[in-house]
């Protein structure tokens, strides 16, 4: 009977925790859960978090229920009766002085399944030292958790002072998260299918059925055509599987645990829904129907064979996407915005049109293989599939090329002081509005003179991954008319001494209708697209606090930061407000050019070179999300 009443007065104590809007203290686990919620960001998934505000003004101390309120500006004028609008209370509360300051605001946060706490100011907050570290003292004094809370360095400012020893308070950095995360969504959403499990290896002979869900021991080459993903290796948010995956619109995790999992165990074999959140996922056993969508009318690409020449980017050509590619197309485009916003471009670049690899793959020994694969009626046949396109991009390779091609390369090089050019696929398939095809085809690299790495062997090499297993099945997918299939070639200077590259998306792509631009950056010419496994990239949000333009009001709020270089940031502050800043002029030009995607934003490819730590910028693309 006291063992009943005891859990009626838990039930009830933490029933009317939940009914509370908010408390002066937290003296259990139990309190924190009654008003916990989502942070506002989701740049990590596996945090849960408790807003808090510290009235300067009465010196009392409130932690407040984060599900009723998304911000610290809803608490504080609902029930502390703040009269002024939002611009004014962030101007004076995230502001690097003490003077005029209202409240100090914060985020407790707690690493889900682990002993981890972490104490986080909005990156856009500048408070100064010894307000940061009074806060926290406070925290301290009025929660359950005790000396084991760490604050978090979440922008450049807080790290620059981490590194000058001013902080008397235990600090953190992202890898202190990262170590602990053993889940992550990396495309969100629902579906059903009969749960599979595969290693990585089984994919080269064995296709998986369209109506399952994988479960995978690695991150696969070649995204397989099913109705969801689960891979036990986290991933760069701007990685190829994650830009596939959203091209695709299929559920996909990561859990590195997924092999411990029983549950997932128990239900191999079986139909389940799959729903994956930012913050958690949801696989269970179901009987509801798996839907499979029909392929549809065969998508026929444009190819205008009729231009024979070698085309230089320099002047932008009239409607070079049928007969250069997009790739080279929008090359041209930056090339000329590149006269008016201070980054550099490639140098040397031109494109090797259609014709060239249309005439090349007419051969007697290329043109019937192609023809016996397409016309191949066992879709679902893996290993003699492979074995074809195999056999095409051998006999693709082993034909001599148009030697004409070869001189017109060379005599519009004669005068470049480079040595070492990139050959770049710039297909009629891929950076499209709604086939994006990152990492499908290959790049190689050409060297004027060299015996063995010949301008000759780059082509043909990047003309054979036409016929890449992932590209083709993926152009499959899409229902994409491989007959129609053309490859053009971009060719500029190569970059063998960049000092770090990456990619961004023109939008904050962790916090819905809140501005930025999304990074993710490596040192040196380690891949960000494609991670060796256990790197970890540079990543964060960038954005001007209340829209304002000067590198005062510039916001940056860290998710991790390269492992590669000691957890130390790879780029200054001014690298990053002009990098923010010609992202956002590129958005601007590249819609005036395409005509269209206004609303969308682009996913650009970027890298740092030379002493002078030049900004080149090697691609733009529309970013489907």
């Amino acid at each position: 009977m006291k063992k009943y009443i005891s859990i009626l007065l838990f039930l009830f104590a933490l029933s009317a925790l939940n009914a509370q809007r908010f408390s002066a203290s937290l003296d259990s686990y139990q309190a924190y859960k009654a008003f916990r919620g989502k942070p506002l960001s989701d740049k990590f998934s596996n945090i849960e978090s408790v807003k808090l505000v510290y009235d300067l003004r009465t010196r009392k101390m409130y932690y407040f229920n984060s599900k009723l309120f998304a911000l610290h500006f809803d608490f504080a004028v609902n029930y502390l009766n703040y009269p002024d609008d939002l611009e004014a209370f962030n101007n004076k509360n995230y502001s690097n002085t003490s003077k005029n300051r209202d409240f100090l605001l914060g985020n407790l946060n707690h690493i889900k399944g682990t002993d981890k706490w972490i104490f986080e100011l909005a990156a856009s907050d500048h408070m100064p030292i010894e307000l940061i570290e009074r806060f926290y003292n406070l925290v301290i004094q009025s929660t359950f958790i005790g000396k084991d809370l760490k604050f978090y360095l979440n922008n450049p400012e807080k790290m620059e002072w981490f590194q000058q020893d001013k902080f008397k308070i235990p600090c953190v950095k992202s890898d202190y998260i990262f170590d602990e995360l053993k889940y992550q969504e990396v495309v969100s959403g629902t579906n059903v299918g009969i749960l599979k499990k595969y290693k990585i290896k089984d994919l080269e002979t064995t296709k998986p059925n369209p109506d399952e869900i994988v479960v995978l021991d690695g991150t696969p080459d070649i995204l397989p055509n099913v109705r969801g993903i689960i891979v036990n290796e986290l991933q760069t948010p701007l990685s190829h599987l994650v830009l596939l995956g959203k091209n695709r619109k299929i559920p996909i995790m990561a859990y590195t645990d997924v092999e411990k999992d029983k549950n997932i165990k128990q239900l191999l074999s079986k139909k389940v829904e799959l729903k994956i959140a930012v913050d958690t996922f949801y696989i269970k056993e179901t009987t509801k129907k798996i839907s499979i969508k029909s392929a549809g009318k065969k998508k026929k690409l444009l190819i205008d064979n009729s231009v024979t020449e070698l085309i230089n980017l320099s002047q932008i050509p009239k409607n070079g996407v049928n007969y250069i590619g997009s790739k080279a197309q929008n090359m041209a485009y930056l090339i000329a915005v590149a006269k008016e916003i201070p980054f550099k471009v490639p140098e040397n670049a031109h494109a090797i049109p259609f014709f060239f690899y249309t005439q090349h793959i007419q051969k007697t020994s290329i043109s019937p293989l192609i023809a016996e694969l397409l016309a191949f009626p066992k879709k679902d046949s893996t290993a003699w599939i492979n074995s074809q396109l195999k056999k095409i991009r051998e006999a693709i390779k082993k034909e001599p090329i148009n030697p004409e091609l070869i001189s017109k390369l060379n005599l519009a090089f004669k005068d470049a002081k480079f040595k070492n050019f990139r050959f770049r696929s710039s297909t009629n398939a891929e950076d499209l509005n709604d086939f994006n095809g990152a990492g499908l085809y290959d790049s190689k690299t050409g060297i004027v003179g060299d015996s063995i790495k010949t301008f000759e062997k780059a082509i043909k090499q990047v003309w054979a991954s036409v016929w890449n297993e992932a590209s083709y099945n993926e152009r499959e997918l899409f229902g994409i008319d491989q007959q129609h299939i053309a490859m053009g070639v971009l060719v500029h200077r190569s970059f063998p001494d960049e000092l770090a590259n990456g990619v961004v998306i023109t939008k904050n792509i962790f916090r819905a209708n809140f501005p930025g631009i999304t990074v993710n950056i490596q040192k040196g010419e380690n891949s960000v697209v494609k991670p060796e496994k256990g790197e970890i990239c540079e990543q964060f949000v960038a954005y001007h606090f209340e829209d304002r333009k000067d590198d005062q009001d510039f916001e940056i709020d860290y998710t991790s930061n390269s492992n590669l270089n000691d957890n130390e940031p790879l780029l200054s502050r001014k690298e990053m407000s002009n990098l923010f800043n010609v992202s956002k002029k590129i958005e601007e030009k590249m819609h005036r050019y395409w005509r269209k995607n206004q609303n969308q934003p682009v996913d650009i490819e970027f890298k740092i070179v030379s002493e002078k730590r030049d900004l080149y910028i090697k691609q733009v693309r529309p970013f489907n999300d």
